[in-house]
C-alpha cells in the first residue's frame, strides 16, 4: 500500500476555504467536497478532514482545536523527557550520589549501563546539570582508551561480587562476600570487596535493633566443651555444629536454627519460626537426628554442639545417645 500523500499547506487552506465558502447548508458539504477535491487532485476523505479541523477551531464544531492538540503534545513530549531524565537521576544516584569525587570512569561505566534503555545524549543531557556531570568528549574519549590492569581488575572482581551478593539473596555484606570469595579461592583485600559493592551500589542487610538470640545458660550442669573451639571433622556423622540466626521481614523478626554437618558442611536440620522459642534450636536437632535415622544412619559418637544459650535446653558438646 502506498503512503498517504503529504498536501502543502497552502494547498489545504484553500481547498479548505472553497468548500466553506461553496456550501450553503450541510445538505450541501458533501457534493461541495467531492466537487472541490475531483478539481483540485485531492482525496475526499482527506478533505472533509481538512473542514472538520477548520469548523473544530472557528469553534463550529465541538472538539479539540489545533492549538490544544500541538499543547497536550509538547506537554506529553516534555513529560516523557523529564520522567526519563528522573530515572536516569535516580539510578545515578543509587550507583555513586554519595561518592561524585570518584575518577569519570565510574561515570562513565554508569553512562554505558544506561544507553541500550534511553541512549547516550539523553543520559549526558541529564547529567550535565549535576555533580556527576561527564562531558561527551570525555566519554567518548574514555571509551575508546583501553582499561589500565587496575580497572580490568575491578571490573572482573565487581561481576563475582554481584553474583556473589545475588545468589545470597541480596542480604550479603563485605564481610560475608569476601570470606565467600575466599573459600573458592579468590583472594581479595575485604577493603577492595567493600569499595567495589559501594561502587556498583550492592550492600548487605542492615540489622536495626537487633533481637538478643542468646542468653548464657546458668553454669549448673553444662556439659563440657568437646571439641575445644576445634570443628574439624574426619567424617560425616562425627560432628553437628548448631545455631540461630535472624532476619528482619516486612512482617517482622523470622529466627532460623541450624545444624550444620562439620565434615560435609551440609545443613542436616533446621527449624524457622516467628518467636524465639525455648525448643527451636532442639526442634532443629531433632529434625537432623530423624532424617538420618530414617536413612538407617548409625548415629553412636555423633559429638552435637551449638552456644551457650538456653534454647533446646542444652549448651555446648554432648554425646548423642546410642
Amino acid at each position: 500500500m502506498a503512503p498517504p500523500k503529504k498536501y502543502p499547506d497552502d494547498l489545504r487552506e484553500r481547498a479548505t476555504r472553497m468548500v466553506v465558502q461553496a456550501r450553503r447548508d450541510p445538505a450541501t458539504m458533501t457534493r461541495a467536497i467531492k466537487r472541490i477535491a475531483d478539481q483540485l487532485g485531492i482525496h475526499p476523505e482527506a478533505l472533509r478532514t481538512w473542514v472538520k479541523r477548520a469548523e473544530i477551531d472557528a469553534g463550529d464544531r465541538p472538539g479539540t482545536t489545533t492549538g490544544d492538540a500541538e499543547r497536550v503534545a509538547r506537554l506529553e513530549r516534555e513529560n516523557r523527557e523529564l520522567r526519563r531524565a528522573n530515572q536516569i537521576l535516580r539510578s545515578a544516584a543509587s550507583s555513586f550520589a554519595a561518592e561524585l569525587d570518584r575518577p569519570s570512569r565510574r561515570r562513565v561505566g554508569f553512562v554505558d549501563s544506561q544507553r541500550e534503555e534511553h541512549g547516550v545524549q539523553p543520559v549526558l543531557k541529564a547529567l550535565e546539570q549535576t555533580p556527576a556531570g561527564i562531558a561527551p568528549s570525555t566519554y567518548y574519549a574514555a571509551r575508546s582508551r583501553p582499561d589500565s590492569a587496575r580497572a580490568a581488575r575491578d571490573r572482573e572482581l565487581a561481576g563475582k561480587i554481584t553474583r556473589v551478593h545475588e545468589d545470597n539473596y541480596g542480604v550479603y555484606g563485605s564481610k560475608k562476600v569476601w570470606a565467600e570469595l575466599n573459600r573458592y579461592g579468590i583472594e581479595v583485600a575485604r577493603c577492595t570487596i567493600g569499595r567495589l559493592m559501594r561502587e556498583n551500589g550492592l550492600r548487605g542487610l542492615l540489622r536495626d535493633k537487633s533481637p538478643r538470640t542468646t542468653r548464657p545458660a546458668a553454669e549448673t550442669g553444662r556439659p563440657v566443651d568437646l571439641v575445644k573451639r576445634d570443628f574439624t571433622a574426619t567424617s560425616v556423622n562425627e560432628l553437628w555444629v548448631a545455631d540461630i540466626t535472624y532476619v528482619h521481614t516486612a512482617a517482622g523478626w523470622v529466627y532460623a536454627s541450624f545444624v550444620l554437618d562439620a565434615f560435609s558442611r551440609v545443613i542436616v536440620g533446621w527449624q524457622v519460626a516467628t518467636s524465639l522459642y525455648t525448643d527451636l534450636a532442639l526442634d532443629a536437632l531433632q529434625m537432623a537426628i530423624w532424617r538420618r535415622q530414617a536413612e538407617g544412619t548409625d548415629l553412636a559418637g555423633l559429638v552435637h554442639h551449638s552456644d551457650r544459650g538456653v534454647q533446646g535446653g542444652f549448651n555446648w558438646s554432648s554425646h548423642h545417645p546410642d
